[in-house]
């Protein structure tokens, strides 16, 4: 999955770890942020609004904006507040719900 981003890793030798991105396997650097690190890894789109289905991505970065939000281990939480960690399962929130497309 990994495409042309802006986003660059800053340590090249982090042990990565595997997680998995709506159903999509991806290698991580283990204990790095979330966010970031699926921003490095190209994710471009990280849930749908549910009421027009607009794109959402980090923002802030730090809490406050809640456009990072993801569904891992059965909550919904801003993936710019979590490390990565081996195994997690990550998907967008709601997609089934409100029915919007994955992108």
């Amino acid at each position: 999955m990994k495409t042309d981003s802006p986003f660059l890793e800053l340590e090249d030798g982090a042990p990565r770890v595997r997680v998995w991105f709506d159903g999509q396997p991806l290698d991580l650097p283990a204990g790095a942020n979330l966010a970031a690190a699926l921003l490095t890894a190209g994710v471009q789109v990280f849930r749908h609004t549910p009421v027009s289905g607009a794109p959402r991505a980090p923002f802030c970065m730090m809490g406050a904006c809640f456009e990072c939000l993801v569904e891992t281990g059965g909550r919904v939480q801003q993936a710019c507040m979590l490390e990565v960690e081996d195994g997690m399962r990550i998907d967008r929130p709601h997609e089934t719900e409100a029915g919007n497309a994955t992108v």
